[in-house]
This record gives C-alpha cells, sequence and structure tokens, in this order.
C-alpha cells in the first residue's frame, strides 16, 4: 500500500529540516510526505525545495492569519494520494524502523496511538544529521552523555521489541489520536470530514479521533514501537479562551456520539 505522511509546521525551518532527516534515514520510505504549511514565511518554503531533491515533498500553504492547523491539515488532506496516512509535526524526527513500524500495525478498522520522547533544547539544538542517520539520537546512551536525565520515560528508547510489546500492552495511556503521531486509513478521515475547522490549539487532534471513535473505528496503543524523538520549544499560541472553545466542542461530539463535523473539508 502506498504511505503518505502528513506534517504540520509553521515557522520553524531549524526544527523541520532535522525532522526532515529522519525520513530521508527511514528503512521504509514513505510515498509522499505532504508539508501542512500554516502561514510560514518563505524560509521555510525554501527548505522545502532543497530537500525536494532527496524526499517526495509536497507543499501546501495558506496565509498567516492565526493558528488555523486543522485548516491546513484539510488542505493538506485534499491533495494527499496515499491510502494510509501518518500524521506528525515539524519537531518530530522519527526513528529509522518509523514508517516501517505503522506499515507493520497497520489494520483495517483501527487508528494507530504512538506518542514522544521529549529531548531537552539543549540536545534538541546541537542534534546533527549524523547523529539521526547514525541512530545515536535515539541511543539512551549517547543522550544521557549529552546530558539526558533518567526518567522512567527513558523506557520508551529500550530497543527490546519483547520489551515494547509487553509496555504498549501494560501502558496506562489511553490509546487515542493525537497529531503528533497517529495513523490510519484515509477513508476514515474523508468520511469523518477531516478535522474540525472551529478548532485552535489544544484537543483539535483528538476530536477527530473522538468521532473516528463514535464511527466505530478503534484504536492500537504502539507509543513503546513507533519512535519520535520531540525537540523542544515553546507554545505561544496557548490561549484559553480557545481551550474553552475546544473542550466545549468536544463535549459535544461525545454526548451526541457525532461521527462527522459540518465544519470539516466539505463545509
Amino acid at each position: 500500500m502506498k504511505i503518505g505522511v502528513i506534517i504540520s509546521t509553521y515557522n520553524n525551518p531549524e526544527w523541520l529540516e532535522k525532522t526532515f532527516w529522519g525520513y530521508m534515514a527511514q528503512m521504509r520510505k514513505a510515498d509522499e510526505i505532504i508539508i501542512a504549511d500554516d502561514g510560514s514565511r518563505s524560509d521555510t518554503a525554501d527548505l522545502i525545495k532543497k530537500y525536494s531533491e532527496f524526499l517526495p515533498l509536497k507543499h501546501v500553504w495558506h496565509e498567516d492569519l492565526g493558528f488555523r492547523k486543522t485548516k491546513i491539515l484539510n488542505e493538506a488532506l485534499k491533495v494527499a494520494e496515499s491510502e494510509y496516512l501518518i500524521f506528525t509535526d515539524q519537531d518530530c524526527v522519527p526513528r529509522a524502523d518509523f514508517v516501517a513500524t505503522h506499515e507493520k500495525y497497520a489494520k483495517r478498522g483501527y487508528i494507530l496511538s504512538a506518542g514522544y520522547f521529549k529531548l531537552p533544547m539543549n540536545i534538541s539544538k546541537q542534534l546533527t544529521k549524523e547523529d539521526v542517520f547514525s541512530g545515536n539520537a535515539f541511543k539512551l546512551k549517547w543522550l544521557k552523555a549529552n546530558g539526558l536525565k533518567s526518567s522512567f520515560k527513558c523506557t520508551k528508547l529500550f530497543q527490546s521489541r519483547g520489551f515494547a510489546t509487553f509496555m504498549n500492552t501494560i501502558t496506562p495511556a489511553k490509546a487515542t489520536w493525537n497529531g503528533m503521531n497517529s495513523s490510519t486509513w484515509k477513508e476514515y478521515i474523508i468520511e469523518a470530514n477531516g478535522f474540525d475547522e472551529r478548532m485552535q490549539y489544544g484537543g483539535e487532534d483528538r476530536e477527530m479521533g473522538e468521532r473516528l471513535f463514535n464511527a466505530g473505528i478503534k484504536a492500537k496503543q504502539i507509543r513503546y514501537s513507533a519512535i519520535v524523538v520531540h525537540l523542544d520549544h515553546n507554545r505561544p499560541y496557548v490561549n484559553e479562551e480557545a481551550l474553552a472553545k475546544n473542550k466545549e466542542i468536544r463535549k459535544i461530539t461525545k454526548q451526541c456520539r457525532k461521527t462527522k463535523t459540518e465544519y470539516g473539508i466539505v463545509k
């Protein structure tokens, strides 16, 4: 099957380039990579043009009118040609087996729910192309030698398939749709009418997943198998008023068992 990756981005070509390195290093290459660009400056377009020589990139852009991630994701869906889609962000550098892992666990009637391992700012900044291609960026020994502090979350980077399978089974984390590392069949998202364009930052990805669940789609947990390292950043777009609005939309989605939005791809 054809597998596409949709990467959301906004004015951070430094992090996006590091993420591109991860897709160049994949064992199973993506058939298309669509950059859902929420109004970035021209330096992002220049970077995409540069890396189009090495990756099957498509650039979908609209004017910067504030946080409109859901709208640009719907525009990306319109140009996606692959039947299976992985959704992620500009700051999530994938391990070499990332696309292959999503392909391995892909199953009709399911979404795949994964997560990320967060890197501190100092390691995020110093990460090089060689670190990504060699796999050092995903190895605890190397990360700790460069200042990473030990925590339980480090278990995500234990490179043991048996351990990963065991942890996927027992983790208390709920399998949800999240924008930084989830995947499913394109037709399911189209049937749900894509993302609700009323929503800004805060649960906007999960609401779409909740509509899929209402339609009978199930979720499989792969947070210890499909690995990305998350580059550090601040979040200036957090808006309390928008968070409250999003919470109300999600409440209605759950209470009314909504499977489609009236504010998605088709208005």
